[in-house]
């Protein structure tokens, strides 16, 4: 381990050990998150899906940071991102209980409120499957873009604001990774099983696990950017 890692594990730890040691902290984290849910979905997703991401820097060139890498711009888009996953969750978990509800589960509702059942298992595991397979290609995709946009003009604030070339960069994306690593792999195999636990917890654990997850998707489309 070099010095370098051992300061960011430090940092990272230092970050968030408030939570666990005083409740205090962590009761006004949860009700500043209850009462300004998309703020702090901007804010979640803006430190720990770039935090994913600047541990996927570090895994390709052994370096947190990098000429024209962005770490502002990224948390500044992943930001945005995250107000678009919390608006997903919300529509998600409604519809797809709505839906269940009009295909006979009469009980879908009070299942997923409930505790521990396989009817609370389905229900999840079909909010999962829908928001995944339904919202998940394009939020990815999304990021996949403005992630070669960020680095094509230099990773700077004023960089970041300038007019994005949708159709350039499409017609250049890797869609052999984006479609057989990002979406073939990640989706089924970790994104289906993750948020069907996700929507097991109840609501307070469900921000937590889903903040932690922000740093696994930060990492796992980083590292699909390496991928050749």
């Amino acid at each position: 381990m070099k010095r370098s890692d051992l300061i960011f594990v430090c940092c990272v730890v230092l970050f968030f050990m408030p939570f666990f040691i005083f409740p205090a902290v962590y009761g006004a984290y949860n009700t500043f998150n209850s009462d300004h849910g998309m703020i702090m979905s901007f804010i979640k997703f803006a430190v720990l899906a770039t935090l994913g991401e600047v541990i996927g820097l570090r895994l390709k060139t052994g370096k947190y940071n990098a000429p024209g890498f962005g770490i502002l711009p990224r948390a500044i888009v992943w930001g945005v991102l995250g107000l678009t996953i919390k608006l997903a969750f919300v529509i998600f978990s409604s519809g797809t209980v709505s839906f269940l509800t009009y295909m006979g589960m009469e009980n879908a509702g009070e299942a997923i409120k409930g505790g521990f059942s396989f009817e609370k298992l389905f229900v999840a595991f079909c909010i999962s499957i829908f928001m995944n397979s339904i919202y998940a290609p394009v939020m990815m995709t999304l990021h996949k873009i403005t992630d070669t946009h960020i680095l094509s003009t230099g990773g700077t604030i004023k960089g970041l604001f300038t007019p994005i070339d949708f159709r350039g960069i499409i017609t250049n994306l890797n869609w052999d990774v984006q479609w057989n690593f990002v979406f073939k792999k990640t989706i089924p195999f970790f994104w289906y099983p993750a948020h069907t636990i996700t929507f097991m917890l109840p609501v307070d654990y469900q921000v937590l696990f889903a903040a932690v997850l922000g740093i696994a998707l930060g990492t796992i489309l980083a590292l699909a950017s390496m991928k050749k």
